[in-house]
C-alpha cells in the first residue's frame, strides 16, 4: 500500500508541475484524460486507455509522451512502467521541469 501511495504522490506532483490539478492523479480514467492534455493530445486519447488491448498500447504511448514532456527519454518510460514508485517521485519531487506538450510540437511525429 505504501508503494502505491508513493507512486501516486509523485504523479500528483508531476501533474502540478504541468499546471494541472494534482488530485487528478487519483481519479481513474480522468487521470489518463489529464495526462493526454498534458502531452498535447486530445482528451479522447485518455478514454482510449480503458479499451482492452488498445488501452495498453495507448497507455504506454501516453506515458512515453508524458516522460518526454518532462525532458526524459524512452528509458524513463521503461523505468516508469517497471518502477513507478521510484520514477514518479523522483521526477515529481526532484528538479525535473515540465517543458510543454511534446505531442503538439512534433507535428504528428510523436513516435517512440
Amino acid at each position: 500500500m505504501a508503494i502505491i501511495v508513493i507512486a501516486i504522490a509523485g504523479l500528483w506532483k508531476m501533474f502540478e508541475k504541468a499546471g494541472k490539478p494534482g488530485w487528478a492523479a487519483i481519479v481513474p480514467i480522468y487521470n489518463a484524460i489529464v495526462m493526454a492534455e498534458i502531452v498535447g493530445k486530445p482528451a479522447w486519447w485518455g478514454v482510449l486507455t480503458i479499451i482492452p488491448c488498445v488501452g495498453i498500447v495507448f497507455g504506454i504511448w501516453l506515458l512515453n509522451l508524458f516522460m518526454k514532456s518532462f525532458g526524459k527519454d524512452t528509458l524513463y518510460t521503461i523505468l516508469a512502467l517497471l518502477f513507478p514508485f521510484v520514477i514518479f517521485p523522483m521526477l515529481g519531487f526532484g528538479d525535473a521541469k515540465y517543458i510543454g506538450p511534446v505531442a503538439s510540437e512534433a507535428g504528428g511525429r510523436d513516435t517512440f
